[in-house]
This record gives C-alpha cells, sequence and structure tokens, in this order.
C-alpha cells in the first residue's frame, strides 16, 4: 500500500488466470441470469462469457463482450458492478467476480490483435455531429459510424474521454487506454475534433448546416456547490478542479498541478465516489491528514433492507483510496467554512435522520449542542452535479427545452437528440455508455 501511494499507476491487481476459472466455474448458467437481464444496462451476456472464460476459450469470451460492449476496457476498471450486485449468488453468498474477468477478456483480446476497426458495411450517405467527447458521445459516434454514418465529434477540450479522461484518476483508469481506443474509432472512419466549444467557436446553426443530425453528449457541467458563509475564501474548490488538473497534468497537458495538497490538513465533504477520488489524489499529493465528511447516515456494513436483491445494495462501501489513511464521518451538515483570507476549517454541527419502515432517509434534524469545527486548510466540494444550466449556450442555440431538473429533452422533428447524463441526469458510466448505444438514428 506505502509503494502504490508513491505513483500513479492502476491500484487493482489482475487476477491470475486460475483465480478467474475458479470464479467464472461459480457462474450457474441461471435459467433467468439477472446480472445480463437485470443488472448491466448494456446486457452484457455474462453467463456465457463466464462458460467461455471458465472453458479457456478466450477468444469466444471476447466475442461475445464485444457484441454487446463496445468499450468493456473503460467499464472493467470503473463500472462499480451492477451485474455483480444482481448475481443469484448474492442471496447466501459473494457474487461471482465479473468485473474483474471481463477486464482480463478485453485485455487478452488487445494482447493477441482481436480487438480491430470495424468500419460499416456500407456508407448511408449521412453526417451526423457529436457534442461531446465523453463516454455517452463515444457511445453514439461508434453506434452510428457502423450503421453508415459519417461522424464527426465535437469537444471542447484538448483530448477525447470527458470524465473518463479528466475526471477519474489515472490509479483508477490508466489514460493510455483511451489513446488505444481513440487510435481504433479513427481507424474506423470517426473524426475528432478537439479544442472547439460548441456554441463559442462554432455555432450550432453552423453545425446543423453541415450535418443531418445533431447528438448533444455534454454530461452535466454544473457542480453542486456548497453556498455556505465564508464559500469566498482561499483553499476552498470543486472536486473536479483538483482531479481534472491533476490528470491534465499527468498526461502532459500543462507543466504543474494547479492545485497541491502536500503538507495540508484536507478536507473531502461528500460521500461519494468523486469525493473518494480527491481522497486518493489528495494522499499522493502527501497531504498531512484527509478527512472525508458526509451528511448522510453512516451506511450499513451489509445490505440495506430497502434495497432487496436484486436492487443495487445501499451499503458502507470502501474504496482502495480510503483505505490508504483517510478518516471518514457521517451525519456531519456543514455550517460555514473558517478563516481569515484562506479557509482554517469547517464548522459542522451533526444531524439525526428519521427513516422510513424500509430503513430510507426521510429528513434530518440538528442535534443540540454538536457543534465543532474540523481543522482544514484545503476543501473538497464533491457532492454531485446538478445538471445543465440553461444559459448553456448550446442548449439555447438548438433551442433545447428543459425537464424541471434541467435534463435535456430531445428535438428528433429537427434533428436533435440527447444521451447520456445531460439527457437522463448525473449517473455511471455504463449507463452513458447503454444510453449513446441505444440512440434513436437509423
Amino acid at each position: 500500500m506505502e509503494e502504490r501511494k508513491g505513483d500513479w499507476s492502476e491500484v487493482e491487481r489482475a487476477l491470475s488466470d486460475e483465480e478467474l476459472k475458479e470464479q467464472t466455474s461459480r457462474c450457474m448458467n441461471c435459467g433467468q441470469p439477472f446480472c445480463h437481464a437485470y443488472g448491466c444496462p448494456l446486457g452484457n451476456l455474462v453467463p456465457d462469457q463466464n462458460r467461455a472464460v471458465a472453458q479457456g476459450n478466450w477468444k469466444l469470451a471476447y466475442e461475445l463482450l464485444s457484441s454487446n460492449s463496445d468499450f468493456p476496457e473503460f467499464t472493467s476498471r470503473i463500472c462499480p458492478a451492477l451485474c455483480e450486485a444482481s448475481c443469484v449468488h448474492q442471496l447466501d453468498e459473494e457474487s461471482v467476480m465479473i468485473r474483474q474477468s471481463e477486464k482480463r477478456i478485453i485485455e487478452t483480446a488487445f494482447e493477441n490483435g482481436w480487438v480491430v476497426p470495424r468500419p460499416p458495411d456500407r456508407e448511408n450517405g449521412k453526417s451526423v455531429a457529436v457534442i461531446g467527447a465523453g463516454p455517452a458521445g463515444l457511445s453514439a459516434a461508434v453506434t452510428l459510424r457502423r450503421k453508415g454514418w459519417a461522424v464527426t465529434v465535437y469537444e471542447r477540450r484538448a483530448n477525447i474521454g470527458g470524465l473518463l479522461r479528466y475526471g477519474i484518476p489515472c490509479f483508477k483508469l490508466d489514460k493510455a487506454l483511451i489513446d488505444r481506443r481513440r487510435a481504433i474509432l479513427e481507424a474506423e472512419g470517426i473524426t475528432f475534433v478537439t479544442g472547439c466549444e460548441v456554441g463559442k467557436d462554432v455555432s450550432a446553426e453552423w453545425l446543423k448546416a453541415r450535418h443531418d443530425g445533431i447528438v448533444v453528449a455534454i454530461g452535466t457541467p454544473a457542480a453542486r456547490d456548497l453556498k455556505i458563509p465564508g464559500r469566498e475564501l482561499a483553499g476552498i474548490h470543486l472536486a473536479l478542479e483538483l482531479l481534472e488538473g491533476q490528470n491534465r497534468f499527468l498526461t502532459g497537458e500543462i507543466d504543474a498541478p494547479p492545485i497541491n495538497a502536500k503538507g495540508k490538513d484536507v478536507l473531502v465533504i461528500g460521500g461519494g465516489d468523486t469525493g473518494s477520488d480527491c481522497v486518493g489524489t489528495a494522499i499522493r499529493h502527501g497531504a498531512k491528514s484527509v478527512t472525508q465528511i458526509e451528511i448522510m447516515p453512516r451506511p450499513p456494513d451489509d445490505r440495506s433492507v430497502s434495497t432487496p436483491w436484486p436492487l443495487w445494495p445501499y451499503m458502507l462501501r470502501t474504496s482502495s483510496s480510503h483505505k490508504e489513511g483517510c478518516e471518514r464521518r457521517w451525519n456531519l451538515n456543514s455550517l460555514r467554512f473558517v478563516g481569515d483570507d484562506a479557509v482554517a476549517g469547517v464548522e459542522v454541527e451533526t444531524v439525526e435522520w428519521e427513516l422510513s419502515p424500509e430503513g430510507k432517509t426521510l429528513k434530518f434534524h440538528a442535534v443540540p449542542d454538536t457543534k465543532e469545527t474540523i481543522k482544514a486548510d484545503l476543501v473538497f466540494l464533491a457532492m454531485g452535479f446538478t445538471g445543465v444550466p440553461a444559459d448553456n449556450p448550446i442548449v439555447a442555440q438548438l433551442g433545447l427545452a428543459q425537464t424541471p431538473r434541467t435534463a435535456l429533452i430531445p428535438d428528433p422533428a429537427h434533428g436533435v437528440y440527447c444521451v447520456g447524463d445531460c439527457a437522463s441526469g448525473a449517473s455511471l458510466v455504463v449507463r452513458a455508455l447503454a444510453s449513446g448505444k441505444n440512440i434513436p438514428l437509423e
């Protein structure tokens, strides 16, 4: 563990062939495979893949996996494995280790040269502009290209990948894997225009004049802020300011990370995956201490009664970053940031939650006389994303309507489609990939 804290290489250990054979042999080939039909948004053929791996037939395993999944090198590293949560084994023991099997399948396929460009059999004479090169945009681009569309992907950042490249730390996803896949996509005939922000550098009208369809895949760019007294103090940052800056530095886009936690007391507000990524990043910087707080109550160690199988279980999850050295606290509401010019701490208060009979949180109230100040000279806000701002130039120029929660509503009558988080709200990479794959364009 101490060794891995000193570099940015991928943390997870690859399972051996023997371990994978043992795991995949546990698959019962259920009459109703919940892992496939209920768990996986992509509909991966999990039992069939498992059988092929157990028999040592890696090429067949890859053919089965790639029949539904276009980017298994990404999902096998960062997907929380919804399939495993709905595995029938979850009823009485540990589920089959499906994600690790998927990882070995795709890497074996690359090693053997089985992953090759798959251009369309014929061109359909139509072109489409995809706005955004994150997971949903890439998925839509691949899907439409294989239907014969001429696809151009416009991305405002310097490189493709979206949060795969700029949000998820390198110790979870090596960015060379994105470059490896990009080469294949370009060989299939997909064109990438990077460093081009639609709505500013080029207008939506310009795109409409040059393409038969437009796919909007811009994610949920607005992070949830914490507007409490003292927010203006130096040293308080949104999580992506840390994560994006660090990734840009490690991949050579900039000469130095814009934020450095070395020797500092770091506080992460928000208990989800993004907060965990901030924890691992601060630890690698050499932070003096790292604390992560959450307003919600501590989840149970095992599956909550509120999420019975085969639902995704509400339960405590401890990441590799947490294990590297982090104090975690729950039931804390942040009241104000304290300090003079720079933040020196956060005043918090303990809260208690009222729960439904099923164990779901309803509302909270403050516990009297529980205020305290947590020392911090660097604070990261990791509380999720709120959607697409109404003043986003793409929204305005395309004249798109929005739901009350700011998700974009497609306008197929004018050839405009929306996929991924911008259409459904912030969610998982695998759901964004599924959204792009299911785009209703022929």
